[in-house]
């Protein structure tokens, strides 16, 4: 495994259409050493890209219903799956539901020179072994 501190790029700012969403399987590497599997999405809008752990503030379940699926009917807002929560795209406050007024953690982001998706600040680890789920706690 190669450790990354810099820039990771997740993906090409095309892989995700505008006013939609992407969820990601990330490793992150704890502060005491620990690999951990680390739930994001995307969200893009143009070339402005938001991102937020993929973990709702009232119960920590995951923020999609179905893969991919992140935003509410209109895609105005993020919607939580599990009770319907509604957050800001760019601020990730909850505005309607049962967690009113927390936020999403926000994820670190940039769109690089060749228009990636990078997360920064962050270590990760880049495991072949990662998407499979063998390696990673």
């Amino acid at each position: 495994m190669a450790e990354i501190m810099e820039r990771f790029a997740i993906c090409h700012l095309n892989d995700i259409p505008s006013r939609q969403a992407r969820g990601f399987v990330l490793a992150r590497r704890d502060d005491d050493g620990t690999v951990r599997s680390w739930l994001i999405f995307v969200l893009r809008w143009g070339k402005q890209v938001l991102g937020y752990e993929n973990a709702c503030p009232h119960e920590g379940v995951h923020l999609d219903w179905e893969r991919d699926q992140f935003l509410d009917g209109d895609g105005m807002r993020i919607q939580c799956g599990k009770h319907g929560a509604l957050f800001d795209f760019g601020t990730g406050e909850c505005v309607a539901g049962p967690c009113m007024g927390e936020r999403l953690i926000p994820v670190p982001l940039v769109v690089d020179e060749d228009d990636d998706i990078c997360v920064v600040g962050v270590t990760l680890e880049e495991d072949d072994d990662f998407d499979s789920g063998q390696g990673v706690e």
